[in-house]
């Protein structure tokens, strides 16, 4: 049998209301947990109090999940904010050399070609 190759590449994941959508599914759990909870005899005698658990797992899975997404999502504002603040500082870094670069390349020429550069107005 040949191995499976992909014919292309994968599609970017989605990016959504992340936290949104997991307290949601963590309310519906806890919501379902709590309509089962008054037919806990029936499901008992029937065999289906595994149902009422589930919901609760849910719930509580649901809880761990919340904790998780919102960390995540801080984690990648904060890295976002940082690589914003490094790219202006490395901005501010470039500008200074090339300051430095323009006014050591001014002292070794005439007055009259400096005095030219220092009339040239960018808009």
């Amino acid at each position: 049998m040949a191995k499976w190759t992909p014919r292309h590449e994968a599609p970017e994941p989605l990016e959504g209301p992340v936290v949104a959508t997991v307290t949601g599914g963590t309310i519906l759990w806890f919501v379902l947990f709590l309509a089962q909870l008054p037919f806990y005899g029936w499901f008992d005698d029937h065999g289906y109090l595994w149902w009422l658990w589930t919901c609760l797992a849910g719930g509580g899975l649901g809880f761990i999940g919340i904790w998780y997404v919102r960390r995540w999502e801080a984690a990648l504002k904060r890295a976002a904010t940082e690589a914003e603040a490094e790219a202006q500082t490395q901005a501010d870094a470039d500008a200074d050399a090339v300051t430095e670069t323009d006014i050591g390349a001014d002292a070794g020429t005439d007055s009259s070609a400096a005095t030219a550069k220092d009339r040239h107005v960018t808009p």
